[in-house]
């Protein structure tokens, strides 16, 4: 009997997820550049990830007692309404949007201009039940057009609705996106997907956006980002497959710089990093960093790049790792000169930038 609880307990689901330490590995191998000469030092910038896993009740039970195991319920994991299945893809749509932003930042801190376009809005959430679920929307699919009009950015989408009645009929111009097993996203060209408002649900709030004040009539139930694009002077290719979300920002910024400058970012010491990045240099916050810290220290790094907010630096030091020293990072260019203290050089381009 006691066999076939332990059996039952261990195969019913909670609504928790579990944090768990993962790997800490080094971006360098994972990234190619074609088109600008590179550094083929061999400095080690890592990143970490944490194991994501729904729980059973036995583990809710036994994780009580391991150490470095944060549970995390699943409504806190995505926005209201939006159902855990869209985790996979909304993980590797935030890892594309970050190497697109650690690309950006890394060239811009080299003194290359680079210039961008917007060209629609992006899915980032799908609310169950609502008109963009009926209308099949998927997590990164990019809405270009409406009817006639021709959106480039997430608040013009929301402004194109906001005064039309519930119930209103419309075309949506959409690039559907295809994402692989690994996590790699493609677009084909653009498709008539017809979709039909909804009343606003009661707890939906205001949009935020500029020049569009006053209660929403019209709903479709997706949550968006700009389409943003952008033209860089070389080809970057860095392989994630299988991971996702936005957290390896900072590190992999901190790698492009270092393939593309002269000299040692880190003074040749075995540095781990973790924090969004922001294609205007600055550095957020993010989750599992104590999960995170453990993992580096068993990497062999000596010291941790942590966002200075939201508690990510006491969670690294509640880690309790001897010999890692966490340094609390708010940008781009605090980063770099805490590396430089670390005998780390300037960066300074090996291309000519324009």
């Amino acid at each position: 009997m006691l066999l076939v609880i332990i059996i039952v307990l261990g195969r019913w689901p909670t609504n928790e997820y579990a944090i768990t330490p993962a790997n800490a590995t080094p971006v360098a191998p994972l990234v190619t550049i074609h088109g600008v000469t590179t550094n083929p030092h061999h400095d080690k910038i890592l990143f970490t990830d944490v194991f994501l896993s729904r729980v059973s009740v036995l583990q809710e039970i036994t994780d009580q007692f391991r150490s470095h195991v944060q549970l995390v319920p699943a409504d806190e994991l995505t926005e209201p309404g939006i159902s855990t299945s869209e985790l996979n893809a909304q993980g590797f749509l935030e890892m594309s949007d970050a190497k697109q932003a650690a690309e950006v930042a890394a060239f811009r801190a080299l003194g290359w201009r680079v210039s961008s376009t917007l060209r629609g809005a992006v899915v980032t959430g799908v609310v169950d039940a609502s008109p963009a679920a009926s209308a099949k929307l998927h997590v990164g699919d990019e809405i270009v057009g409406v009817n006639s009009t021709t959106i480039r950015s997430d608040c013009q989408l929301i402004g194109y609705f906001h005064d039309l009645a519930p119930g209103t009929a419309a075309t949506l111009h959409v690039d559907r996106v295809t994402i692989s097993k690994t996590g790699v996203l493609s677009y084909g060209s653009a498709t008539s997907v017809p979709i039909r408002t909804a009343a606003v649900p009661s707890n939906v709030g205001p949009s935020g956006c500029p020049g569009v004040s006053g209660a929403e009539r019209s709903w479709l139930g997706v949550s968006l980002e700009d389409g943003l694009h952008f033209q860089l002077p070389a080809a970057v290719n860095i392989n994630t497959a299988n991971i996702g979300g936005p957290s390896a920002g900072l590190a992999m910024t901190l790698t492009l710089i270092n393939k593309l400058s002269a000299g040692s970012l880190t003074g040749g010491h075995v540095v781990a990093a973790t924090g969004t990045m922001a294609v205007n240099g600055q550095v957020g916050a993010v989750g599992g960093v104590e999960e995170k810290a453990v993992a580096v220290h068993r990497a062999g790094a000596r010291y941790f790049l942590v966002p200075d907010g939201d508690g990510n630096v006491n969670a690294a030091r509640a880690a309790h790792q001897p010999d890692l020293t966490i340094l609390p990072v708010r940008s781009l260019k605090q980063a770099l000169r805490d590396l430089r203290r670390l005998g780390g050089v300037k960066p300074v381009a090996l291309s000519s930038s324009v």
